[in-house]
């Protein structure tokens, strides 16, 4: 059957499984103090162009933004996020959990607007009552957004402005992150969102490897005992050659953004396809999910031979759907989807 629900649905990249194969019987130190994890940092501290930046390895998405976000912020503080927000949605209250408020303002096709920023934080201190209320300790966004959309550089550097004048961090969750800097209709590099942000991570986990997530922070900024907070929060594997070696081999050879690049030819290729079906498109996306709406019916009949991610209700007949590509994502899977809609939309 085919399946194009999301971008973590295959195992590994073969380059991955490859060297964990070759290296499986090396007897190394545990909690991310081998070499692989050293050289994995010394890779990635030279992508971003940040020479000083302290680089962490974590086990997924929802622990790294938990960790992330309990490490920086003060008990009485909470994170600005859109509505529409990963940390809002889709991660169960994790980040509540650790005992701090998400505080949501609107999300625009998933990002949040710089002037609405403004006004929050603005309107917050300018509230006599304030100090009775969760202090606003971080912004969150994630680039790409849920909606696969981006922020230019422009965008970035404003919301990156609007917290240095309020002194709070920015925290970019970059689940998706190889696919949003590969994407032909970006302006921002790795090195562009290092310097315009205060901590964010590098995601593997929908992007090539097994599972981990790199957090990095670009200017020597982690918070005191990281380490140990990663470990708190259940983050942090004994066995953490696992993570850093596969880090090392996706920032081997540029393997991360080929990885990427694949990816949004596969996507360009699959927009063809919706296009040739005249399916209607639920927003414009530049990366790799792709949002369509369909008639309830016909989905029924898609969902017969493909697998999709499961979106929103568009309207009572209607139901917005997800089709993703991936690392994994091949010629004759579009060739087969191709068919596939053909028979449902004849």
């Amino acid at each position: 059957m085919l399946n194009f629900a999301s971008d973590y649905i295959a195992g590994a990249h073969p380059a991955i499984l490859k060297r964990l194969e070759e290296t499986n019987f090396e007897l190394l130190p545990g909690y991310g103090t081998d070499h692989y994890t050293k050289s994995a940092k010394e890779k990635i501290q030279k992508a971003c162009g940040c020479p000083d930046a302290d680089v962490y390895f974590l086990v997924g998405g929802t622990q790294t933004n938990a960790t992330v976000i309990a490490s920086v912020l003060k008990n009485y503080e909470g994170v600005i996020s859109a509505e529409t927000g990963h940390i809002n949605v889709h991660e169960a209250g994790a980040v509540e959990y650790t005992g701090h408020k998400i505080l949501t303002i609107p999300g625009h096709e998933g990002k949040i607007d710089v002037d609405e920023l403004k006004a929050y934080i603005k309107n917050y201190y300018e509230d006599d009552n304030y100090t009775h209320m969760i202090f606003p300790g971080m912004v969150y966004i994630s680039h790409p957004t849920e909606y696969g959309t981006l922020y230019s550089k422009a965008e970035l550097q404003a919301i990156h402005e609007v917290c240095k004048s309020y002194d709070i961090p920015l925290f970019v969750d970059g689940a998706r992150l190889g696919y949003g800097l590969t994407s032909p209709y970006t302006d921002v590099s790795l090195e562009d969102l290092a310097h315009n942000c205060d901590m964010f991570y590098i995601g593997g986990t929908k992007v090539g490897a097994l599972f981990g997530e790199a957090v990095v922070f670009p200017r020597n900024n982690a918070p005191k005992q990281f380490y140990t907070m990663t470990k708190q929060h259940g983050a942090m594997l004994a066995k953490g050659w696992l993570t850093g070696l596969q880090y090392d081999v996706l920032f081997t050879d540029n393997l991360y953004f080929e990885i990427g690049k694949h990816a949004a030819a596969m996507t360009e290729k699959l927009k063809e396809i919706i296009k040739k079906y005249q399916i209607p498109v639920f927003l414009e996306s530049p990366t790799n999910q792709q949002f369509v709406i369909i008639e309830d019916k016909k989905l029924e009949m898609l969902n017969e031979k493909v697998v999709t991610g499961y979106w929103e209700k568009y309207d009572e007949s209607h139901t917005v759907i997800r089709f993703a590509t991936a690392w994994s994502t091949t010629e004759e899977n579009l060739a087969e989807l191709d068919r596939v809609l053909g028979e449902v939309f004849a």
